[in-house]
């Protein structure tokens, strides 16, 4: 199954409330956190909301974090 590494590149400060609770759903905290997640139809949607916040890159396998 395909993973998909997601880092926070830019703040949520400022940003609306909605973006702020998906980047929070995300696991993601701090500028520069980083998480494996699976890749799902419902994590691209999550990833879509909040993409000018966020870095995405597909990895082989690894852990989940």
């Amino acid at each position: 199954m395909a993973k998909l590494k997601i880092t926070l590149v830019r703040s949520v400060i400022g940003r609306p409330e909605t973006q702020k609770r998906t980047v929070r759903s995300l696991g993601l905290r701090k500028l520069n956190s980083e998480k494996i997640l699976p890749d799902s139809p419902a994590l691209r949607g999550q990833i879509h909301k909040v993409e000018h916040l966020v870095k995405v890159e597909e990895v082989e396998g690894g852990a989940a974090q």
